[in-house]
């Protein structure tokens, strides 16, 4: 199998920890003979500093381009960052907003535990 990952290391920790999940995916087709092929796109800040916009219309057509997109953490430090002295669309998030509107995607999945012990209190109900 060969893909096309577009990656956006993003901000902060992002750059981390996209790395790290690139490793690990190099390990998985290393080991499955596949291939990927990674196209940096930048997000956020990053491409604030680079671009002077949240988001760019290449970026967007570069994660339109590929099969999939590796993404980390967008934005900074509110108190500190020079990011959020600029207009609020010109913010990470608005760059954030505007590649999910952009690729349709409409939801931030996490993994959840519910302990026994809190069901009661959970909105979502077994018998539902």
């Amino acid at each position: 199998m060969n893909l096309n990952i577009g990656c956006i290391k993003g901000d902060g920790i992002g750059p981390e920890i996209v790395t790290q999940a690139m490793k690990v995916l190099d390990t998985v087709c290393e080991k499955y003979g596949h291939t990927i092929t990674y196209t940096d796109i930048l997000l956020g800040g990053a491409s604030i500093d680079a671009t002077g916009k949240p988001l760019t219309d290449e970026a967007v057509a570069q994660a339109k381009a590929s099969d999939a997109v590796l993404m980390g953490s967008i934005g900074g430090d509110t108190t500190t960052s020079p990011w959020y002295k600029l207009a609020p669309n010109l913010r990470p998030e608005a760059g954030l907003l505007g590649i999910r509107k952009a690729l349709n995607l409409f939801a931030n999945l996490r993994p959840a535990v519910l302990y026994e012990e809190l069901a009661g209190a959970c909105p979502l109900k077994e018998e539902i």
